[in-house]
């Protein structure tokens, strides 16, 4: 077959008579549309009458097929791109850090004075709590078990026991002794001695002397008597019951019981303390460790080194790192101010931020002499935060156990008294709060240190009240419960707010993080 050129454009009329094509055709209103319908459809057959005669050509195939694909891989990227618009604006409206309805619930619910804390209170806190009131009807002073166990009671478990046993031991006796009484002649003494007299006559002198003998084992004026015995082991029976059932010896059936009761009512108490578990065991650990300092842990070591290890536990418990620079010197030359630098971990709002402490237990350094100290040991180690300790053998008088200057915190801590480790782990956390605070970006953060601020000033007037308080206590050798009450309060308030600073500050922290 001759090659031929083909035309680039060709005119064509055409008259259709066919009412399939007709119809399809009509469809189309618009005559673009209609003839750009009829030219594809027109390609198809002439497309399909080649295939049908075998002259398919595998280049325009190819052609076609790229450019289906193309078009494809357009509309998939308008579909994706409109997808990720549509769900990005659904997830922000819900997970938006700043107005997100997600955040907005949380912080309704986990606030002070919140959903979750009302909620709280209003089950197990105070007398009035449904927990305390429910105790109180089952268990209190006034329970029916308790009035049940009172021995006062005249109706009580002991009192009807002993009424009961005393009873029964003293009918038992009264028919004991009625069975060998010669008073009775239905006792079975008179009905044996009636007996022997009717059978026998009249008795010798031996068988009476043998009556006899039988007579005085069964007196109680003989004390070795059958009689008198059995009414010994009758009386020591009855002592041992009576002393089973007795609350003043621990080791009687009823002390043991009472005790047995008391440990599964206090077992079921548990659940109205496990608030206070975290305070209770740190000042478990306060003890612990003044016992071991007793043992001479703490005696003979210098006042820096003591002060650095317990930093150094509470450091690594919050992840942050603690180095002992007080034998190098930093970033002025010859200087070796600063015992110590925290570095902030990598995962909190301040990553990378600096504390240095400094320590001193010298009776020479007021506050005025310590704040250039510390002002200088911060430019020494590049830190951003100071923390400046007085041993409390030192310390100038009238300064605050805790105490915040600028950029500063000054603490006093008594290296052989662990109670006060509490205002030291109080001191190192503001001095970590003051680094996240001095990192914030945006004017959008700044709201979020209003309750860092609140936080750190409630936790130094708490730290003024329990000082004044623990004073008291101890003045009067913890006569008060009223006051010890108190003290507990108030290390509980101070606990909380600690844990708020850090609860704002891991906020901070995921808010920069993004």
């Amino acid at each position: 077959m001759d090659s031929m050129t083909t035309a680039a454009e060709l005119s064509l009329e055409l008259n259709i008579t066919d009412s399939e094509i007709i119809a399809e055709l009509e469809q189309f209103a618009d005559e673009a549309e209609r003839d750009e319908f009829a030219l594809k459809a027109l390609k198809i057959g002439v497309l399909a009458l080649k295939q049908a005669r075998g002259q398919i050509d595998a280049d325009m195939v190819r052609r076609e097929g790229e450019r289906l694909m193309v078009d494809l891989k357009n509309r998939l990227d308008q579909h994706e791109q409109l997808l990720n618009e549509r769900m990005g604006s659904v997830l922000k409206e819900y997970f938006d850090p700043n107005d997100g309805r997600f955040s907005e619930r949380v912080q309704k619910l986990l606030e002070e004075d919140g959903d979750l804390e009302r909620t709280l209170k209003r089950q197990i806190a105070g007398d009035d709590s449904a927990l305390s009131q429910t105790l109180s009807s089952h268990i209190g002073e006034e329970s029916k078990l308790m009035k049940l166990l009172d021995p006062d009671q005249q109706k009580s478990l002991l009192s009807v026991m002993r009424e009961t046993f005393d009873e029964q031991l003293d009918s038992q006796r009264r028919h004991v002794l009625m069975q060998f009484s010669l008073d009775d002649k239905e006792s079975a003494l008179s009905r044996l001695v009636a007996e022997l007299k009717e059978n026998h006559g009249q008795v010798s002198k031996d068988l009476e002397e043998k009556i006899d003998e039988v007579v005085k084992e069964f007196s109680l004026d003989e004390e070795n008597s059958a009689l008198s015995r059995l009414v010994k082991n009758v009386d020591e029976a009855q002592r041992t019951i009576t002393k089973e059932f007795s609350l003043d010896d621990d080791k009687s059936s009823l002390a043991r019981l009472q005790k047995t009761l008391t440990q599964t009512l206090a077992q079921q108490q548990e659940a109205n303390q496990k608030f206070q578990e975290e305070v209770k065991e740190a000042l478990a650990a306060m003890k612990a460790r003044k016992e071991e300092a007793e043992r001479s842990t703490r005696h003979g070591v210098s006042f820096e080194e003591t002060l650095f290890e317990v930093l150094q536990k509470e450091t690594q418990r919050q992840g942050d790192i603690a180095e002992h620079t007080g034998n190098t010197t930093g970033l002025i030359r010859n200087n070796k101010k600063g015992d110590a630098v925290i570095e902030l971990s990598p995962e909190s709002a301040a990553a990378g931020e600096r504390v240095v402490v400094e320590a001193k237990e010298d009776r020479s350094y007021d506050l005025s002499k310590s704040r250039a100290e510390i002002a200088e040991a911060r430019s020494n180690r590049g830190a951003q935060i100071g923390l400046f300790v007085f041993s409390k053998k030192t310390a100038p008088e009238g300064l605050e156990p805790v105490a915040r200057y600028g950029d500063d915190v000054f603490v006093i801590w008594d290296a052989e008294d662990e109670q006060s480790d509490l205002y030291l782990k109080v001191g190192y956390t503001l001095a970590k709060a003051l680094c996240v605070k001095g990192a914030a970006l945006t004017a959008d953060q700044q709201a979020d240190f209003d309750a860092i601020d609140k936080a750190i000033n409630e936790i130094i007037k708490q730290t003024d009240g329990l000082t004044e308080v623990e004073t008291s206590a101890t003045t009067i050798k913890k006569a008060s419960e009223k006051i010890l009450k108190r003290v507990e309060i108030v290390r509980s308030k101070l606990m909380r707010e600690a844990d708020t600073l850090r609860e704002n500050t891991d906020a901070l922290r995921d808010a920069m993080g993004e």
